[in-house]
């Protein structure tokens, strides 16, 4: 009877040891592929993430340590978005397998300035695929940013926009891993059309404006960029929106661009993005050029481009004093 009392208990020992997770927070510990994937624990689709869970704070059990996480993700990927010389906090979010074929994983890397989530795609050998960051941290309270992977591993990313007078303008892509072993765009919604008569809002018009080439730059009412400042003078925050062919054909883009020499500046998009966009600098406007494919931010037959006068500055008149 003994015997069988002390079986059931060390069988029970030994299956509690089996389904407790590894911890990877530790940088000396030894792990392969497979201990790396299996630490993230599985999740039911469609699977959705918002913007929400950047500000939650992680369960210390879900943390992995920097150095173990980039033995299997290039370190490129978290370099593009916080620099070298930064290792962002690494949290296990999620898995999903795609039954005898790739693997999702869901990262969320984060430092005190910024914080990102990431989809991570490992190859049915356990290789790494690609990665792309899916929400970034914007201190916009009038957007909101989530994604959402569907039973059939599309995942979509979808950035809202609320205007000063309630209405919600709203941007959808969709995204599917094809056998390059890469991200294709499938997919694009938009309610953002703008028929004339609607005005088109500047989400970046009340950012602070003293850097010499900061301003408004336009060919009309809607054919304009925005430049406001970035946070330091190499950068340069930017809005951009255009319409062609009597608005058959429209772009539109808020991004970061950095200055590579006096006056010009380059914009890079953001990991599995490959759209790449110069701004040169004269007198009196800007020209842009798009160098690398932009097609997630614009129609199919316009790209960014064309020069654009620079608008005089309207200054408010002070207030005439009573007598």
């Amino acid at each position: 009877m003994n015997k069988y009392l002390l079986l059931v208990v060390l069988s029970g020992f030994l299956f509690s040891c089996k389904g407790k997770r590894p911890s990877l927070a530790d940088s000396n510990s030894k792990v392969d592929i497979q201990d790396f994937i299996e630490f993230f624990q599985p999740v039911k689709l469609p699977y959705s993430l918002a913007d929400s869970l950047l500000m939650r704070k992680d369960r210390d059990s879900s943390v992995i340590s920097y150095r173990i996480c980039t033995q299997f993700v290039p370190d490129t990927v978290f370099t593009k978005h916080f620099g070298k010389a930064t290792n962002p906090k690494i949290t296990a979010l999620g898995k999903v397998s795609v039954p005898k074929n790739e693997t999702y994983l869901f990262i969320k890397a984060s430092t005190a300035a910024k914080k990102i989530l990431y989809i991570v795609c490992f190859d049915k050998q356990g290789k790494f695929s690609v990665a792309k960051p899916l929400i970034i941290s914007d201190s916009d309270p009038l957007t909101t940013d989530f994604a959402v992977m569907d039973t059939k591993y599309t995942h979509s990313i979808t950035h809202q926009r609320k205007t000063q007078d309630g209405q919600v303008f709203y941007k959808k892509d969709a995204f599917v891993y094809n056998d390059a072993g890469l991200f294709t765009l499938i997919l694009t919604e938009s309610n953002q059309g703008s028929p004339k008569g609607i005005s088109i809002i500047n989400p970046i018009d009340t950012l602070s404006r003293k850097h010499k080439f900061t301003g408004d730059y336009s060919q009309d009412k809607r054919n304009f960029i925005s430049i406001r400042d970035g946070k330091d003078p190499s950068r340069f925050v930017f809005f951009v929106h255009f319409e062609k062919d009597e608005g058959d054909c429209k772009g539109e883009l808020k991004g970061v661009a950095k200055f590579v020499t006096a006056n010009m500046a380059r914009y890079n998009g953001n990991y599995g993005d490959p759209c790449v966009i110069e701004f040169t600098f004269g007198e009196a406007g800007v020209s842009m050029k798009e160098l690398e494919g932009c097609g997630n931010h614009r129609d199919i037959k316009c790209f960014f481009e064309g020069y654009f006068d620079k608008r005089k500055e309207l200054k408010s008149k002070p207030a005439k004093k009573g007598k």
